[in-house]
Parts: structure tokens; C-alpha cells; sequence
């Protein structure tokens, strides 16, 4: 019982450290998204950028995503920039909140325009240290609304959730 309890002791030592801990560490993810009215989900992918400072962190993110609507009629191809602010609840997880901004492709019947849209983000994730790198994995709900100009899209609703795994590299 006492090596069972000096064992945990030992992990929670060195997760507490490692977590609330300053660092800096970048590197990539990949995830997969289902836009509400989408043909079908997909995959995403993109790199990622934290700072760490106590309980606290910042994360930023640049990701290439497409989707498909009326059976492929409509594409919109995306690049979201996204910042989030994320508050350690646990030494390992993480509650996160957001803003993004979604610079655009829209092609649909033949014409094509672009742009950018402002979306919101929420969600939780966990982060788990493994000497030098840092598993990431987290799911977030973004609220986003495309204001398209022509007359065929004109203004969608495209919330969607996410769910991402990642790799970070501390420097």
C-alpha cells in the first residue's frame, strides 16, 4: 500500500511540475470535423503553437479544412487562424475558449469568392508529457456563421465540432 501510494505521489509530482510549468512548444495536429449540413465529415490537419505559464496558456493554430455541401455542388475550402486561451483544471487537462478567423473559398454552380468570417470555440482537452515531446488531444464546439455575398449562399450556418490530436515539441 505505501509503494502503491508513494508511486502515485512520485507520477503527480512529476505531472504537476511538468504541467504548471512555463515552456514553449510548437508542432502539428490532425483532427477530424463534421460541419452542421455537411455531405460528410472530414479530416483536417495543421500546426500549433503554445505558451504555458502556471495554470495558464495560450494557444495558436493554423489549419487546412474542406467541405462538401448538396452532394459536392458547394465547396468551401478553409484556413482557419485560430487563438484560444486555455485554463488547467488538472495538471493534464485543460478547459479551452476561443476565437478564430476563417479565411475562406466558396465555390459553388460555377462561381468562386472569398473572404473571411469570425467563428468562437469551446471545449476541453488533455495534454500528456512524454519526456521531449507532448501529447495534445482535445475536442471543441466553434460557432461560425459564413456571410456569403452571392445569392445562392448568402448566409450559412456552419457550426461544427472538432476533435484533435497533436504532437508538441517543447523548445
Amino acid at each position: 500500500m505505501v509503494k502503491k501510494l508513494l508511486l502515485v505521489l512520485v507520477l503527480g509530482l512529476f505531472f504537476t511540475t511538468e504541467a504548471y510549468s512555463q515552456s514553449f512548444s510548437i508542432g502539428p495536429q490532425l483532427g477530424y470535423y463534421k460541419a452542421k449540413d455537411a455531405d460528410e465529415g472530414s479530416i483536417l490537419f495543421g500546426g500549433m503553437a503554445r505558451l504555458k505559464f502556471g495554470g495558464l496558456g495560450v494557444e495558436g493554430s493554423i489549419s487546412y479544412r474542406q467541405e462538401e455541401y448538396a452532394d459536392g455542388a458547394v465547396k468551401i475550402t478553409t484556413y482557419p487562424v485560430m487563438l484560444s486561451g486555455m485554463l488547467y483544471v488538472l495538471p493534464i487537462a485543460y478547459g479551452v475558449a476561443g476565437i478564430g478567423w476563417y479565411n475562406y473559398k466558396y465555390e459553388a454552380f460555377g462561381m468562386e469568392e472569398t473572404g473571411s468570417d469570425i467563428g468562437y470555440h469551446i471545449g476541453a482537452g488533455a495534454e500528456i508529457p512524454l519526456g521531449s515531446l507532448i501529447l495534445t488531444g482535445d475536442i471543441r464546439y466553434v460557432f461560425l456563421k459564413y456571410q456569403f455575398d452571392d445569392s445562392y449562399g448568402g448566409e450559412q450556418e456552419a457550426n461544427f465540432y472538432i476533435i484533435t490530436a497533436g504532437v508538441l515539441f517543447p523548445l
